[in-house]
């Protein structure tokens, strides 16, 4: 498996969903993964993976064929400075810079190991590039059956280790630039998802939605793409909900990257309207990205900043902490393929608004749904939760009974599937 995160070093559900299939795949028993990552930090969770970092390969003293490389491989040769989450405006100054000749090559001779930030940093595409060239050394060098990688970083790295190795590749795909940018499409990242996509043996989609996605607008034929769901840690891993709560106030959350995908805006709009009718609530956006400056402006605007609050990015037990805290989660997405963070609000007996832009919407019967742009719903939603007792404990019960239901032995079993298919 190629992956660019694994716990406890993620920025998002990618990361999550890798360990909770690893460690599906491992209850299943019969399998041995080997896990490749950029970089290696030495305190990863290693009982149900071999984790190779990357930046431990020793390349020793060869010549890169990088033409060869290249022909496989056309979109190594690319701006050096793109980072995989942007906004329009950014990317477009992203763009004036790369027109400006701030472009890099791949070494066609190299000593040693090479260096990776385990990040999603400014040079960004050099990292793939390199991390694609380990990935056929390492082809060469260790017995597998199949490929499986997961999410655009890491399908060269999957292209590569097929061409040295002649076996199968599964292409995962968490998330499409369409999801990312709203339609702003960064073309080399789209190259690269087109790319992966033609190559692959097999493509998993975490949903419908993303599977129609994957169809439609990259030109994947039908058969090869197969939607299976992700699924949610075993509930004793996370804390009950009024745990260590103090205060009256009841508490609205929203967990996730504040990026135009998440659709934080609506979440304040929605906000502003359940505080004109409830004076007893504060909202907490829990996450960072290139929208929480704009984010707090217009809070400051509407008059209701003594009423949000801002945790910045949040992991592990701090993410069981905020849903032990949270009345209502709200997951207010544009697009979003799947959605993690739902099934672990629902482990935690809170309630869950989610738009129906959002493929966990298709297996969920225990949670509110609304689009994402209506705001006079999500506040409804919102005020009905926080005020009708006997809806609250309706989607607490109900809610975390299904969500005990979604494991990720059941994916795992659909995954083992896919590769005995290809075997």
């Amino acid at each position: 498996m190629f992956g660019w995160e694994f716990p406890p070093h993620i920025s998002g559900g990618l990361g999550t969903a890798c360990y909770g299939l690893t460690r599906g795949l491992n209850a299943l028993g019969g399998m041995d993964i080997s896990f490749v990552v950029p970089k290696a930090f030495g305190d990863e969770e290693q009982n149900l993976v071999r984790l190779i970092g990357a930046n431990e390969v020793d390349m020793g003293d060869r010549w890169v064929d990088y033409k060869a490389f290249l022909s496989q491989i056309n979109y190594i040769e690319v701006g050096s400075n793109i980072i995989p989450y942007t906004s329009p405006e950014e990317y477009q100054k992203l763009q004036q810079e790369i027109k400006s000749g701030n472009k890099k090559l791949i070494n066609t001779r190299f000593r040693g190991k090479f260096e990776f930030s385990g990040g999603y940093g400014t040079n960004l595409f050099q990292e793939i590039s390199n991390y694609a060239i380990v990935s056929s050394q390492l082809a060469r060098n260790m017995k597998f059956d199949i490929i499986h990688a997961h999410d655009w970083l890491t399908y060269p790295a999957g292209i590569a280790a097929k061409e040295v190795s002649g076996k199968p590749l599964v292409i995962h795909v968490h998330a499409t630039d369409f999801d990312r940018s709203g339609g702003s499409v960064n073309p080399g990242v789209f190259e690269i998802e087109k790319r992966g996509m033609e190559v692959a043996d097999m493509i998993i989609a975490v949903s419908n939605l993303t599977r129609n996605t994957i169809i439609q607008n990259y030109g994947i034929d039908p058969d090869k793409v197969v939607t299976v769901y992700n699924a949610v840690e075993p509930a004793e891993n996370w804390l009950q909900a009024d745990k260590g709560r103090t205060g009256n106030d009841r508490i609205v959350t929203f967990l996730g990257r504040v990026t135009l995908q998440k659709g934080p805006e609506y979440f304040i709009e929605a906000a502003n309207l359940v505080l004109h009718h409830m004076k007893n609530v504060r909202f907490v956006m829990a996450g960072s990205g290139e929208l929480l400056v704009r984010s707090i402006h217009r809070i400051a605007e509407l008059g209701i900043g003594n009423r949000f609050h801002f945790t910045g990015f949040l992991k592990g037990d701090d993410v069981k902490r905020m849903f032990a805290l949270s009345d209502v989660y709200v997951m207010p997405s544009v697009s979003e393929p799947f959605g993690i963070s739902p099934l672990e609000a629902m482990q935690s007996n809170v309630p869950v608004i989610i738009s129906r832009q959002s493929g966990v919407s298709e297996i969920l019967q225990h949670a509110i749904k609304i689009d994402f742009w209506d705001i006079h719903a999500m506040a409804d939603a919102i005020y009905g939760i926080l005020n009708y007792d006997g809806l609250s404990k309706f989607f607490r019960k109900y809610g975390k009974s299904e969500v005990d239901n979604l494991k990720w032995e059941n994916t795992a079993s659909k995954v083992k599937d896919i590769y005995e298919s290809l075997l």
